[in-house]
């Protein structure tokens, strides 16, 4: 089966690179264009175009996939199948009519649509965590689920840890998903909660709240967001991993203000504590 693969962020680059450790490398991979990022706002690519130039995949980077010139690039390629995952703009007719599209997200749908599940899924303490399959359509990722696989989140579960597991378990899920018919299941709109990006707020820790919440947003958003905290004297730090300890949460790595991470306890030697 011919399939073109789009996606953009670091977890579709991992379920990429599954792919193609599964024998399912597709023949052509869509990304989105090169943006500024970082302090020096460099032109750097998506995580999905280093990898498929790494693993010799076609890759593309059209400003809009839609448009006319888009889906000749895709009309080019001659899949029997799109796969989506974590692709970062809408996909709209008349492609969704065009195409089967089979998106993979990394979440048990209806729980936690939208951009940010994996961090959404910690932060609230959820026991568990999965990857669905579904069709795409125009509404935001509501369409007919197909398939399910279920991973628990352990209580020292970071971002990155998680979506490590999910990468490999979503490729290997929507390697079956290509393999034959499917039969769709509706959602249940009534049941859906939204993963909202990650704001600056989110990322702040609430002195408030308890250790164990400060905890959970401190491995959510690890290690690829970071969160930070307001110490005593107005201070803002990044906070790179901590730990509970006898209900404290005790921070382990940190990274100044302009400065690299390091150790909590150089850091405190630093500022004479």
């Amino acid at each position: 089966m011919t399939s073109v693969y789009l996606g953009t962020a670091q977890f579709a680059a991992g379920v990429l690179r599954h792919l193609v450790d599964a024998g399912a490398a597709p023949s052509l991979v869509i990304t989105r264009p090169d943006r500024p990022a970082g302090r020096g706002r460099k032109l750097t690519a998506p995580p999905v175009a280093d990898v498929a130039r790494e693993l010799a995949i076609p890759v593309v980077q059209p400003e809009d996939v839609n448009s006319d010139a888009g889906r000749q690039l895709i009309s080019d390629a001659s899949p029997d199948v799109l796969l989506v995952c974590a692709y970062g703009d809408l996909i709209r007719e008349p492609l969704l009519s065009s195409y089967e599209i089979l998106n993979l997200h990394p979440s048990l749908l209806p729980r936690w649509r939208g951009a940010a599940p994996i961090e959404r899924a910690i932060i609230a303490g959820d026991s568990e965590t999965g990857v669905s399959i579904m069709k795409l359509t125009e509404g935001l990722d509501s369409g007919p689920v197909c398939a399910v696989v279920r991973e628990p989140i352990h209580p020292d579960d970071t971002f990155g840890s998680l979506a490590e597991r999910l990468e490999q378990r979503g490729a290997q899920l929507l390697v079956g998903a290509t393999e034959g018919p499917q039969s769709f299941v509706a959602q249940d709109d009534a049941a859906a909660t939204y993963a909202e990006k990650i704001t600056a707020a989110d990322r702040l820790l609430d002195g408030q709240a308890s250790a164990e919440q400060q905890d959970r947003v401190v491995r959510a958003l690890s290690p690829h967001i970071g969160a930070r905290a307001e110490l005593d004297d107005g201070t803002v730090i990044g906070v790179r991993s901590a730990h509970l300890e006898g209900g404290s949460l005790i921070y382990d790595e940190v990274v100044p203000p302009g400065g690299r991470a390091m150790s909590w306890d150089d850091y405190l030697r630093g500022r004479g504590e």
